[in-house]
C-alpha cells in the first residue's frame, strides 16, 4: 500500500450518528480449529469486536461449545447496518478451558478482520412489506332516523403497554348499511410491528358532521387471521356493541365486517438485492482541466505530496473504500477528462487513466490511485470541463445490464471536478437518459470554484429536466463541494454522498418489477484458518 493511499485510508474511521439502513443478523461457525491439546479438543468461543475511532470495542461473544473443532454457535449477533460507512469487524477465537481450581482460562487461537459489507449477513426482514386490505360490511345497525348509517372503519394497533395507535381510517360510505370500503395499503410495521399475532382493535362508526360519531360496534383481529383472506377467500368478524350485548337478551351482533382480500406486497430492500448477488459497479472520472493548476506546483489541486493526499485522492478513497465491499472482483474503471493525452495529445473527455482503452479497469482503489499518479506526468491539463461524455459512457454499460431484466449490476459513477461544467445542456440530457438505467451519479466539487450551477443537477431542490423539458425519471445525482468537508474526516464525505444510494438502487429495481435473486445461491461463508 502506498503512503498516499494509506494516509487517506487511515483517516477513515467509524462514523458518528447517522440513520441506520437496517439491522442484520450475524451467525458464526468455525471449521477445522487446530487442536493444540493432545488430550482433549478445544472449547471454542468467538468474540466479535467493532472498530471505533481506532479502537476495537467488544460487541458481544458467543457461548462456549465444549470439545469441538468445528462448532456452529447458536448466538446471533444483531448489528445496525450503514451502507455509507466502513464498519470494521474483528472476530477473535478463544479456547475457554476450566482449570482445577474452577477458574476459566482463555487461550487465543486466532483472529480475522473484515468489514460488515464484505460478509454474509441476514437482514431482519418482515417490517418492510406492505399489506393491501379490502374491507366491507353487511347489515350494520342503523343509527339514523331519517336515513341509513354512514359507516367508516378504524383499525388500531394494540401496543405492548396496552395503549392503542391508529393504523388506518377508511373513508365514509354515505347512507349504506352494507358498505364496501376502498382498498388501502398499510405497512406491516405500522399494522403490527411485524408480529402476526399482535391484537388489532377494529371499530365501526356512524359518521356525523358535528364530529360526534355514533358507535356501531367493534371486534378484535390479528394479521394472522387476516391472512386467511388471501387467494380469493373471505374472513369475517361479528361487529359487537358491548352495551347492547349486556342489555339486549337476544342480541347477536351489530353487523358483520368482512375482509374480502389480503395481499402481501413485498418491498425488497437494498440488502435483499446485495444478498441476491447484485454488484455495485464503481467507476471513477477525474477532472484534468488546466484550471486545476500545474501538478508540479504545490498550489495545484493535483499536486502529489508524499504523505498528504490531495483533495482528489481524499474523495476517491473515502467513497471508493465503501463501494469496493460490494464489488466481488474489485476491478474499477477509471477515466479522465479535459486533458491532452499521448501520443497525439488531442483533448479527450473520456480517456482511460491507465491508458488502456481496451481495459480501463484498475485493481482495487489502490490501483486507481496508482494509475492516477502515473498518468499525471504524461498528460497536458487542458479543457473545457465536459462531463456528458463520461456519463454517456457509463450509461452505455448500464443500458446493457438493463436488458438482462435481472438485478445483477448497479452502476455508480463518481465524478471529481474542480470547475463549472461547460456542457450543461448535454449533461442534463445525459442525466435524464441515465435516470432510466440502473445507475447513480456522484459529483464531488474539488477546490474553491463557484459550483452554484451544479446544484441544479442534484434533484433535491427541484426536478431536473433535459433542454427539451423531459424530467428525470428518478433522482440519481448527488453533488457536494469537498470544501464543506475540509475540516472533517474524509469518511464524512462518503457518508453524505452515499447515503442516498441504497434507496436509488431499490427505487430502480422496484420500478422495473425486478426482484432480487434467491440469497442462498450467492451466499459465501467466511471461516477461520488453522
Amino acid at each position: 500500500m502506498s503512503d498516499i493511499y494509506e494516509s487517506a485510508a487511515n483517516s477513515l474511521g467509524l462514523f458518528g450518528s447517522s440513520q441506520c439502513l437496517t439491522k442484520v443478523e450475524l451467525r458464526v461457525a468455525c471449521k477445522g480449529i487446530s487442536d493444540r491439546d493432545a488430550l482433549s479438543k478445544p472449547d471454542p468461543c468467538v468474540l466479535i469486536k467493532m472498530q471505533s475511532h481506532g479502537q476495537w470495542l467488544e460487541v458481544d461473544r458467543t457461548e462456549v461449545i465444549r470439545s469441538s473443532i468445528s462448532p456452529t454457535f447458536s448466538k446471533i449477533f444483531t448489528l445496525d447496518f450503514y451502507f455509507e460507512e466502513v464498519q470494521r469487524l474483528r472476530y477473535e477465537l478463544y479456547d475457554i478451558s476450566s482449570s482445577h481450581n474452577g477458574l476459566k482460562e482463555e487461550t487465543f487461537l486466532g483472529a480475522m478482520e473484515c468489514t460488515l459489507g464484505q460478509i454474509t449477513a441476514e437482514e431482519l426482514t418482515g417490517n418492510d412489506d406492505y399489506i393491501e386490505l379490502s374491507f366491507s360490511a353487511r347489515k350494520l345497525d342503523d343509527k339514523d332516523f331519517f336515513s341509513k348509517s354512514d359507516p367508516f372503519l378504524e383499525i388500531f394497533r394494540i401496543n405492548d403497554d396496552s395503549t392503542t395507535q391508529l393504523v388506518h381510517r377508511t373513508e365514509t360510505v354515505m347512507n349504506n348499511l352494507n358498505p364496501m370500503w376502498i382498498t388501502f395499503k398499510v405497512s406491516l410495521n405500522s399494522l403490527c410491528s411485524g408480529d402476526h399475532d399482535r391484537k388489532l382493535k377494529c371499530t365501526v362508526w356512524d359518521w356525523d358532521s358535528n364530529g360526534k360519531h355514533d358507535f356501531i360496534g367493534e371486534f378484535e383481529a390479528t394479521f394472522k387471521e387476516m391472512r386467511g383472506a388471501m387467494d380469493g377467500r373471505q374472513v369475517q368478524w361479528e361487529c359487537i356493541n358491548p352495551k347492547y350485548k349486556i342489555k339486549k337478551k337476544n342480541y347477536k351482533n351489530s353487523g358483520i365486517v368482512i375482509l374480502n382480500q389480503c395481499k402481501i406486497i413485498k418491498m425488497h430492500s437494498f440488502l435483499d438485492y446485495i444478498m441476491g448477488g447484485c454488484q455495485i459497479q464503481f467507476t471513477v472520472a477525474i477532472d484534468f482541466t488546466a484550471s486545476n493548476g500545474d501538478p508540479r506546483n504545490s498550489c495545484s489541486l493535483h499536486y502529489i505530496h508524499p504523505y498528504q493526499p490531495n483533495e482528489y485522492l481524499k474523495a476517491l478513497v473515502a467513497v471508493g473504500e465503501i463501494c469496493q465491499d460490494y464489488d466481488s472482483d474489485k476491478m474499477f474503471p477509471a477515466f479522465g477528462f479535459g486533458a491532452r493525452i499521448p501520443p497525439d495529445f488531442k483533448v479527450s473527455h473520456d480517456f482511460a487513466v491507465n491508458f488502456n482503452e481496451e481495459n480501463p479497469e484498475c485493481a482495487g482503489i489502490q490501483g486507481v490511485v496508482d494509475a492516477y499518479q502515473n498518468c499525471l506526468p504524461k498528460i497536458q491539463l487542458y479543457g473545457p470541463t465536459n462531463i456528458a461524455p463520461i456519463i454517456e459512457k457509463v450509461a452505455n454499460s448500464a443500458s446493457q445490464e438493463m436488458h438482462t431484466k435481472e438485478a445483477m449490476q448497479y452502476f455508480i459513477l463518481l465524478i471529481l471536478t474542480d470547475g463549472v461544467i461547460t456542457d450543461m445542456a448535454d449533461t442534463r440530457k445525459a442525466i435524464v437518459q441515465a435516470s432510466h438505467l440502473p445507475m447513480s451519479v456522484i459529483i464531488v466539487g474539488v477546490g474553491n470554484a463557484d459550483f452554484s450551477d451544479m446544484q441544479m443537477l442534484d434533484g433535491d431542490d427541484g426536478i431536473l429536466r433535459s433542454p427539451k423539458g423531459e424530467p428525470v425519471l428518478r433522482d440519481i445525482v448527488q453533488f457536494v463541494p469537498f470544501r464543506n468537508f475540509k475540516h472533517a474526516s474524509p469518511s464524512a464525505l462518503a457518508k453524505t454522498v452515499l447515503a442516498e444510494v441504497p434507496n436509488q438502487v431499490v427505487d430502480y429495481y422496484n420500478s422495473k418489477g425486478i426482484k432480487p435473486k434467491v440469497p442462498s445461491d450467492y451466499q459465501s461463508s467466511i471461516t477461520f484458518g488453522p
